[in-house]
């Protein structure tokens, strides 16, 4: 089992997280149904059967149904709370509930997104709390007391962010005393910026990388277990093409598929396991709702690619080879 930063908080948490976003039916303002309880309930338990314990999970995600639906699916079966560690994530109100998406983390609207949450899951808390996006307007000192006081009165175990870099972090943790254990970002082959600004540092093409320079470093230092939400690219290079593939899709897309014949497994696994190859040991967060691709998820954890297949797929999907 691989040692992750998160095994000091939870030593059997999974390297794998399930991510709840698509559960309860999509986005949409149907009800949850009878069929929609049924897939998340198929879900949940090919996921534990696979061991894949972490589950996320938003207040926004499908509109409240997902955590509904989980909710329901731990009330049927309340034994499997104790097998799980649940996280969710508040900090963002969407239209045309709110007449202007924006993102709120403010105490009153973290108090009350947190108690709907816990509400719609049937459940006394949460493991893990994220703040979901950084909010220019928030009040660093009421925010870290409205966070402080729902700590103690037991409605989340740990706090966590995500989409925020290294000194954002670091203004709030300086102002709660709840440890911040994980940061949560957008870290793909695809989305592979947290590897560029590493090699194009000294260099202008650095200055376009989208990931938050030091960020990476500063999260390793403080031994925050770093997730990467997109982690599978929406299956880009595992089957499931865009109408009009780059050249460079279509050929990281070919070599995904070669190296999963050569390690004997699977292209969601190749996919996965190019991330888990980091050393500073990411959980990849999959929002798939087909079993069997969760199942086959589940082999990258026996992937271990070599360097130059590492790189190689580096290449294919940046286009061109590094400087």
């Amino acid at each position: 089992m691989t040692e992750l930063p998160i095994h000091d908080y939870y030593p059997q948490a999974s390297q794998l997280v399930y991510g709840c976003m698509n559960l309860g039916g999509g986005w949409n303002n149907n009800s949850v149904s009878d069929s929609d309880i049924k897939e998340a309930t198929a879900i949940v338990e090919t996921c534990l059967a696979h061991k894949i314990n972490v589950f996320d999970l938003a207040d926004i995600y499908t509109f409240g149904k997902s955590e509904e639906v989980f909710g329901q699916v731990l009330k049927s079966m309340p034994s499997l709370r104790k097998q799980m560690i649940l996280q969710t994530k508040v900090g963002i109100k969407l239209t045309p509930t709110h007449e202007v998406k924006q993102y709120d983390l403010s105490p009153e609207w973290i108090t009350k997104a947190l108690n709907n949450s816990l509400k719609r899951l049937q459940s006394e808390n949460v493991d893990i709390l994220f703040l979901h996006r950084p909010d220019p307007l928030m009040d660093l000192d009421d925010t870290a007391e409205a966070l402080n006081k729902l700590h103690k009165q037991g409605k989340f175990s740990h706090l966590a962010v995500s989409n925020m870099h290294a000194a954002q972090i670091a203004w709030l943790q300086s102002a709660t005393t709840v440890p911040i254990i994980a940061n949560q970002l957008q870290m793909s082959l695809e989305h592979a910026d947290f590897v560029e600004e590493t090699i194009t540092t000294n260099m202008k093409e650095g200055c376009s990388s989208g990931f938050p320079r030091g960020t990476l470093e500063f999260c390793e230092q403080q031994n925050m277990q770093l997730q990467a939400w997109g982690s599978l690219a929406q299956g880009k290079y595992s089957g499931n093409s865009s109408d009009s593939p780059t050249e460079a899709e279509l050929a990281t897309s070919k070599l995904v598929s070669q190296l999963a014949n050569r390690y004997s497994s699977n292209a969601n696994a190749i996919v996965l396991a190019w991330l888990m190859k980091h050393p500073v040991n990411i959980q990849p967060v999959i929002g798939t709702t087909n079993t069997d691709r969760i199942i086959e998820c589940t082999k990258a954890g026996k992937v271990n690619l070599s360097r130059e297949d590492w790189y190689l797929l580096f290449e294919k999907a940046r286009g061109h080879e590094i400087p």
